[in-house]
């Protein structure tokens, strides 16, 4: 079990350049994945984003490539036909508006897009060579932080769960109790109505019929086999979206008994299970 939130960093220091990679996410229903590098080599984004995806399942995850280069053998170019371009059209709207077109600096032709440009051959294969490694690094340092804090997770998670368990251990205990409370019901209104002339086999009628409209054993047993399904998902690397779903369907069960409760014990033991189950479904929002 890993957590969504988690964070990594490598640098390595080349002879003609500095890679770092840094990595870190935060929680999100889904697989959100940007990855950003320098312009000239997005042809190798999908090599690096593929990683990723092999080994996170969802969350917000933000992958910041960076390149320093220490040595550059780039050469700048001036297209005198654009600047010529832009100074002209820059004229004619400072002219238009009463300013002096004479006094236009040329630090703002210079600053239009296509002015001066760079021209460099990268060599991206070599590029994604270097850059591996790091990447590398930096994801083995972010699944280790993610698993550290998901391993916090699961120890709370069992707690929770260990306190509804209790829950369902309670309402259990209580089915026989609240079935022989009925009875005894039935048998008091009878007696107050019939006295002695009671029909033993009205009452277990009466009986019965209370006890298809307010029996609990089924939803008992689906919650406690939703238990074992959770205590059994927690074990696997990534349970989030399953707990997500079990959850609502402990949910179903819980709210299902407490519209069947006549009792006051029984009550209070399914706001405490709502309870526990509300900790549980947050914290597993929390979970890849």
């Amino acid at each position: 079990m890993i957590s969504m939130t988690g964070y990594g960093y490598s640098e390595i220091n080349y002879e003609n350049a500095v890679i770092s990679v840094e990595i870190k996410s935060v929680n999100s229903r889904f697989l959100d994945l940007s990855v950003n590098l320098p312009p000239y080599l997005n042809a190798i984004e999908s090599f690096f984003r593929n990683l990723i995806i092999k080994n996170i399942s969802r969350g917000k995850v933000d992958v910041f490539i960076r390149v320093k280069e220490l040595e550059s053998d780039a050469q700048i170019v001036a297209d005198t036909k654009i600047a010529q371009s832009y100074s002209e059209a820059i004229k004619q709207v400072a002219k238009a508006i009463g300013y002096d077109e004479n006094n236009i600096p040329l630090s703002l032709i210079l600053s239009q897009t296509g002015v001066l440009n760079t021209n460099k051959n990268y060599d991206v294969q070599d590029y994604q060579k270097k850059i591996e490694p790091v990447f590398q690094n930096a994801l083995e340092i972010f699944l280790s932080d993610a698993k550290r804090e998901g391993e916090n997770l699961k120890a709370d998670l069992k707690q929770k769960l260990s306190k509804l368990e209790e829950c369902a251990d309670f309402f259990e205990q209580w089915q026989p109790k609240m079935e022989e409370i009925f009875k005894q019901q039935i048998v008091s209104r009878f007696n107050e109505l019939l006295g002695e002339q009671v029909d033993q086999n009205r009452i277990m009628t009466e009986v019965a019929a209370m006890l298809v409209k307010y029996t609990i054993n089924e939803e008992i047993v689906r919650l406690k086999s939703h238990i074992k399904a959770m205590k059994q998902e927690m074990e696997n690397p990534f349970p989030g979206k399953k707990l997500d779903f079990i959850c609502q369907e402990m949910n179903r069960e819980i709210n299902t008994i407490g519209s069947k409760n006549q009792f006051a014990e029984v009550g209070a033991m399914v706001i405490c299970a709502k309870d526990s189950l509300e900790n549980i479904r947050e914290q597993s929002k929390n979970i890849a």
